[in-house]
């Protein structure tokens, strides 16, 4: 499909001209002698970009700018006239305009304004596509991701929310373990209740039984009251228990004891409380390791070992990364224009992530302290523009000590292939097609089915 361009101007002369100007470069052109006209053509026809002249009986350039921009946003306006001011200048911008050019112009200056507005325009139609998105599949509590792990990890946690068995979550640092955890409890029959979450490597080792526990009055200098702990605290509801593998061995015994019994005892009492509480832990590191290094008891291992569930790395699912991305841009910046840009979102594709989705905030926060309208390349961490942590999504294989899932890895390649050669064509779905040796049809399908682009979102 054409991009279609619509020039207003008064001056049959300059519309003619403008016309074939535009026809040679491969677009498709409707005219219109005023604003009147031209909000018939906006009104019957899809508009691509519009170019008027600002000077115009009735209606002026702006004031159709302003209501081009009221009625159909995305399409994008560039504003021309022989009587330039800087205050008009600034009110063209205001009202969204892509740019004011002073009559008389460069044929080469209109052709690159041209091709910039209509550039700029399809990443912001792209952007609000992944906006949508993502905001689609923002609804598992905050987790986002399309990719085939991420849809067996969601099947995994519905099925969990179902019961009230201990789980075991494990990953890598940033890949999302407490997000899971409060999605268990979030969709399970304790949703009411309270969800408390302890960092086991964060509490002072002298300090983590009264902490989780409780204590009573002087059971120790300080304990000036009764102070009931976070099992106490969650009674009904869920304790999360992060890093657990950091729990001294000491303290692993009486935890096993309060699983194995539901009751706990504050330090320095006497007598036992009974709690209703379901435990979800997580660690970063390989428990099955710790046990056999002797640094993690067996028994306890096994108790919260129930239902393990594997929070994937970013680097396993790099086709979430557009989402994700969109997803934080909604959440990090000020306004809802901001973009990035192809080369800024394909260097994130090709960065390895060793801080998983974590450190993926971390850039956009940066990036959009650097630029908050278009996140370019030269806004990203020197890392991640061609330093360390990267790796090649065409070539070079490499299977883990445990295992992979053949299916999906081929799948994964198979939208890298697809998104590379839309790359290449220059966003046309007829020459990708080509590229890769398929059939237009073959091509759409898989975009489709992959859920990487709207089936009319290119030609």
């Amino acid at each position: 499909m054409k991009t279609r361009i619509l020039i207003v101007d008064d001056e049959l002369s300059m519309r003619e001209f403008l016309s074939i100007l535009l026809e040679r470069e491969g677009y498709e052109v409707l005219t219109a002698a005023d604003a009147a006209l031209a909000q018939e053509r906006l009104a019957s026809n899809r508009i691509d970009l519009v170019i008027s002249d600002v000077q115009m009986p009735g209606l002026s350039g702006l004031e159709l700018l302003a209501r081009i921009k009221k009625e159909t946003p995305d399409t994008a306006v560039l504003l021309i006239t022989a009587f330039s001011t800087a205050e008009q200048a600034v009110e063209a911008m205001k009202l969204g305009a892509y740019d004011y050019l002073a009559k008389p112009f460069k044929v080469e200056e209109i052709k690159i304004l041209v091709r910039n507005a209509l550039e700029k325009r399809d990443l912001r139609r792209e952007n609000r596509i992944l906006r949508e998105k993502a905001s689609e599949c923002d609804g598992f509590a905050g987790i986002i991701g399309r990719s085939p792990r991420m849809r067996e990890l969601f099947g995994l946690l519905h099925k969990v929310t179902e019961t009230s068995s201990t789980v075991f979550i494990t990953g890598e640092s940033g890949t999302g373990k407490e997000l899971a955890a409060r999605a268990i409890h979030n969709g399970s029959a304790r949703k009411n209740k309270p969800f408390v979450a302890v960092n086991c490597g964060a509490i002072p080792e002298n300090l983590i039984e009264s902490e989780l526990f409780g204590h009573v009055r002087g059971a120790f200098t300080g304990a000036v009251g009764d102070h009931p702990g976070l099992f106490e605290q969650a009674n009904g509801g869920t304790v999360f228990l992060d890093e657990i593998g950091e729990l001294p061995l000491s303290m692993q015994t009486r935890l096993l004891r309060v699983l194995q019994e539901r009751e706990v005892r504050r330090v320095g009492g006497n007598c036992t409380k009974k709690v209703d509480v379901r435990v979800v832990a997580a660690s970063n590191r390989d428990m099955a390791d710790q046990v056999k290094a002797g640094n993690f008891r067996e028994d306890l291992y096994y108790r919260i070992n129930v239902f393990q569930i594997v929070m994937p790395p970013l680097r396993e699912r790099i086709e979430d990364i557009p989402l994700l991305v969109e997803h934080l841009l909604c959440k990090h910046a000020l306004s809802a224009q901001v973009t990035i840009s192809s080369d800024a979102l394909k260097a994130l594709m090709t960065y390895g992530f060793p801080g998983n989705v974590r450190e993926l905030e971390n850039i956009i926060e940066r990036a959009l302290v650097l630029n908050n309208e278009c996140i370019a390349v030269d806004s990203l961490p020197q890392s991640v523009r061609g330093g360390t942590h990267r790796f090649d999504l065409y070539g070079g294989v490499n299977i883990p000590d445990d295992g992979m899932d053949l299916e999906a890895a081929m799948e994964s390649l198979e939208k890298q292939y697809l998104l590379k050669s839309l790359e290449k064509a220059g966003g046309s779905k007829t020459r990708a097609a080509e590229l890769l040796g398929m059939s237009f049809r073959s091509f759409r399908y898989k975009l489709s089915k992959y859920e990487l682009l709207p089936a009319d979102g290119m030609s």
